[in-house]
This record gives structure tokens, C-alpha cells and sequence, in this order.
């Protein structure tokens, strides 16, 4: 069997319960564009995109590494992207599937793009904090951001299979999700570059596992360099810190433009973010704070009224983990997919 093109729609697909062809789509774009409702219009355009006479779609990178950029996307490089989601996930031709997130990046079209190449049934419904709030019907696979999976914890029942991306997940939702019983739960790593994930693990364990056709290796700086010849025609040469573990798995430990140098010792936020996980409930954040003396001064950020800390607190951490400030933010600034702007975040601290 050939290989399906982006100029292809397998004949199982449906969208909203309505089977579509390929001639359908101009139809529906059409009618989402004019008439549909805000969350629509953006469906209606992409659908237009997808189908134009270009081999590769724009779209924004998420900035929560950097400024957000435009970039231009391979189509064929979705649907490679979307056939390794299929055979990683089992994802077969009837399956029901629910799109909650929004079309501005990779993630919401890549929802679309793994219904039509893979023959799936995709209900698409507006992206929101609490997407399963009003649904009754289940769903064999969906993927959400975290803060979605947060706020959908007493209904996630309804998912079999689902796929958490975007940011991070934490520990306290990871405990949440490891306590489900009728829903697999996977946390993604990926990128728009990488034209959505590259990997991806079962919720609980260490180590992602690569998708098909994806190798990895390290830089001298211990960065994760991706080789996907079926998405990108170059190595992507990332600001991640792994270890890589058995040549198809790495952990991810942190992100390099985060590191800490404080007095000529580099600490890892995240690192130090984990040990605290099951100690501070509301969100935190680990930084550096510019210091005459250190360079760098470790802080702490708190997501909260201002409560008193208890010194066990930073029992377990290292003598240069403990951090010299604390502050209360009543509100962190966040990407729009749930991310933590750390830099936007710190700048909120008053020097």
C-alpha cells in the first residue's frame, strides 16, 4: 500500500459525525469562515491552507523558548508526523478522537491532519480550560495541555487514550493521573519544528520513548540533538539537556538557557523545582536574580497570597539549591498553551 499524501483524505474520515471528501472540505471551509462561530473561522482557514496549491503550510513556533516565529511546515512532514502517531498510539481507521485545542499551532492541526490521513472520526469542539465539561460521549484518543487535563480530572473517564503536551507536566498532575482507571495517559515531547512530538511516555515513567523513523544524540553541551529525516531535512539542534538512555529513550532534565550560575555553580531549576514538587501546592517556579556578588541569586517564586514557609521546606536540597529569596506573585505569566514565561515571570518581581 503507497504511502498517503497530503493530497489525500481517507475515505473513514469524519469530521463532527459527517463524512467528508476531499471536495467536502471547500464546502465546510467556506461555511466555517462565513458563517461559523470565532473558534471555527480558524478550522475553515487551515482546511483552505491545506489544500492550496502550496507543499507546506505557516505557522507560529509557541515562544515559550524565545520569540515566536513563522515558520513554514512540509505538509508531507504532517502526514509522516501523523503516521508515526498511528503506529505509536495504535490509532486505527473508526476511531473516535476529540480536537480541544486551539488552531493557532502545531498541536490543534495536527489533530486534523492524523483524522483525515488516518481515517479517524474527529469531533472538534472550542479549546477551553474545561473542554469535557458538557460531552457524553467518549473518545478513544484526545490530547490536551496540561492545565486542561487539570481542569478535566473528574471526566477524563470519557478519554481512553490521551496525550498531554505543551509544558510540563507536574508532579502533583502527574500523581492525579496515574490514580485514573479507565484512561492511558502519555506525556509528549516535541515542537512545531519537529512538527509536533518526537516521543513521548506513559505517565509515571522516566524516560520518553522516540516515535518511527526518529533517532537522537547529544551535543557537547549535553543537548539533545534530533535526527527525523521524514520531518525535517535537517538535525535539530535544541537547548534541551537529556540523558539519553539506551539509544531510543532519553529523560529530559531541564532546558540550558535556564541554568543557573550563581557564584560559578550551575544549578538546574527544574532539577530543584522536582525536589520540591511534593512540598509547595500552588505553582512555583525556580530563577536566577541578577546579584552583584553571585552573578546569579537563586529565588523562589510562588503562584500565591503570601503564607508562611516552613525551613523543612528545603530539607534535601543542596547547600547552593536553597534559594536566598522568596517572593508571591498573584498571577505567573503564562504561553497560551499553559506554558510558564519564565522570563516574563521573574520581571514581575519587584527588584
Amino acid at each position: 500500500m503507497e504511502k498517503p499524501t497530503y493530497l489525500d483524505v481517507h475515505p473513514k474520515f469524519k469530521l463532527n459525525g459527517r463524512s467528508l471528501t476531499k471536495d467536502d472540505f471547500y464546502i465546510v471551509a467556506y461555511s466555517f469562515i462565513k458563517e461559523g462561530e470565532d473558534f471555527e473561522k480558524p478550522v475553515g482557514q487551515f482546511l483552505l491552507d491545506w489544500f492550496d496549491e502550496k507543499p507546506y503550510i505557516e505557522m507560529h513556533t509557541s515562544g515559550s523558548t524565545g520569540i515566536p516565529k513563522l515558520i513554514r511546515v512540509n505538509k508531507q512532514s504532517m502526514v509522516n508526523s501523523a503516521l508515526a502517531s498511528g503506529v505509536f498510539f495504535d490509532l486505527q481507521y473508526g476511531n473516535k478522537i476529540l480536537n480541544c485545542l486551539p488552531m493557532k499551532y502545531v498541536a490543534g492541526k495536527m489533530m486534523f491532519v492524523r483524522s483525515f490521513v488516518l481515517g479517524l472520526h474527529m469531533d472538534f469542539v472550542p479549546p477551553s480550560l474545561q473542554p469535557l465539561k458538557k460531552l457524553d460521549d467518549t473518545y478513544d484518543f484526545c490530547a490536551m495541555v496540561p492545565l486542561q487535563a487539570q481542569n478535566s480530572l473528574d471526566e477524563l473517564h470519557l478519554i481512553k487514550k490521551l496525550i498531554v503536551g505543551g509544558a510540563k507536566i507536574s508532579t502533583k498532575l502527574e500523581k492525579q493521573l496515574l490514580g485514573l482507571k479507565k484512561t492511558e495517559c502519555y506525556e509528549t515531547f516535541g515542537m512545531t519544528e519537529t512538527v509536533s512530538h518526537i516521543a513521548a511516555k506513559r505517565v509515571g515513567e522516566k524516560a520518553f520513548r522516540l516515535m518511527p523513523d526518529v533517532s537522537i544524540e547529544k551535543d557537547d553541551r549535553n543537548c539533545l540533538i534530533i535526527h527525523a529525516p521524514l520531518l525535517t531535512n535537517e538535525p535539530i539542534i535544541t537547548n534541551d539537556l537529556v540523558e539519553i538512555v539506551g539509544g531510543d529513550q532519553f529523560k529530559f532534565l531541564g532546558r540550558l538557557d535556564n541554568v543557573i550560575n550563581s557564584g560559578g555553580i550551575k544549578i538546574n531549576p527544574e532539577q530543584v523545582e522536582e525536589k520540591l514538587a511534593d512540598k509547595i501546592s500552588p505553582r512555583f517556579m525556580i530563577s536566577g536574580k541578577p546579584d552583584n556578588d553571585l552573578g546569579e541569586k537563586l529565588v523562589l517564586l510562588i503562584e500565591s497570597e503570601p503564607f508562611t514557609i516552613d525551613s523543612d521546606m528545603f530539607k534535601g536540597l543542596d547547600k547552593f539549591e536553597k534559594p536566598k529569596e522568596i517572593h508571591f506573585l498573584k498571577q505567573f505569566k503564562d504561553s497560551l498553551n499553559g506554558k510558564i514565561l519564565r522570563r516574563e515571570t521573574l520581571l514581575l518581581v519587584k527588584k
